[in-house]
């Protein structure tokens, strides 16, 4: 019988390299209700609602930058094969299969892509048993979207790589690894950039009353509330801290294997309208100004 490719499981988090770790951690905590799980060497890791050790991850550096992307693998078999199927696929500074030196653990491997973002693929890490839905904090990151010139390309290379597959084209290119429509898009752009992360609300009432704690903090709304095409989530999308630009989603839609992807002109909007809706106005200058603005840091991480 013939073995099954290694692919990834999920998306796990990212981790950030931010000038004011302090001021990012208030900012998170208070305001985007995420909470502390572990500090170290001044970083700061904050977990969701959810059964993963933590989603997000700030790291002291000169400039705002994000430092990895983070997957999970089922175990420390997917990972070895993982990390032979990332160097087959042309992956670049591939470090070996190790254990994971930070709060959480486990074990992983990091590489490059073909653009140089910094991704790592971890198993075996440390998991909250307490995990269940709240009504006002995030569950998990469910997607990240990032910039590119070459996007058909960077979504070939994740599907070559880590098993992804393609959801949906639209502006963007939906990549997904589980049953969440997508985990990783790909949004046309002059470099290397990141466009937004996506944190995952158990409600549309969880997305607007954490709208409202934005708005109270001084965050207004730089787009939405809508409903996006693809993906079928409802969305409320922030300029934060540094510029970092961040979205509270709820409803993503769950495909399987009877999914087809659908084509750029199966996701043309009405005049006007920027999403299902058509009852938002379209995103800001200032969003559209940061998403533009968040490069990768040079180099594999290593915490």
């Amino acid at each position: 019988m013939t073995e099954q490719p290694a692919k990834v499981a999920g998306l796990r988090g990212v981790d950030l390299g931010v000038p004011d770790v302090a001021a990012h951690a208030r900012f998170f905590t208070r305001v985007w209700n995420l909470a502390v799980v572990a500090e170290r060497n001044g970083s700061v890791y904050l977990r969701g609602a959810g059964a993963i050790h933590h989603i997000l991850a700030l790291h002291p550096r000169e400039h705002a930058q994000l430092l990895c992307v983070n997957l999970a693998a089922a175990d420390r078999d997917a990972i070895d094969r993982l990390h032979a199927r990332a160097r087959n696929a042309g992956a670049r500074l591939v470090d070996a299969p190790a254990a994971v030196n930070e709060p959480g653990g486990g074990y992983g491997f990091a590489f490059s892509d073909l653009e140089g973002r910094v991704l790592r693929v971890i198993a075996d890490d440390a998991r909250h048993a307490e995990a269940r839905a709240q009504p006002d904090r995030p569950q998990k990151i469910t997607h990240v979207v990032l910039n590119t010139s070459r996007q058909e390309e960077a979504a070939a290379f994740w599907v070559q790589a880590l098993g992804f597959e393609v959801s949906d084209r639209s502006l963007l290119t939906f990549i997904r690894c589980n049953t969440d429509h997508h985990n990783i898009a790909f949004h046309p752009g002059d470099s290397s950039t990141l466009h937004h992360i996506a944190f995952e609300m158990d409600s549309i009432d969880a997305v607007m009353r954490g709208a409202g704690r934005m708005r109270d903090a001084g965050y207004p709304i730089e787009w939405g509330p809508g409903r996006h095409g693809p993906g079928n989530n409802v969305f409320a999308y922030f300029v934060g801290p540094d510029d970092f630009v961040i979205e509270y989603t709820a409803e993503v839609e769950q495909v399987d294997e009877r999914y087809r992807a659908r084509q750029p002109a199966q996701w043309v909007y009405p005049p006007g309208h920027s999403d299902l809706w058509g009852a938002t106005p379209p995103p800001s200058e200032r969003m559209k100004a940061a998403q533009k603005k968040i490069r990768f840091a040079e180099g594999l991480f290593r915490p």
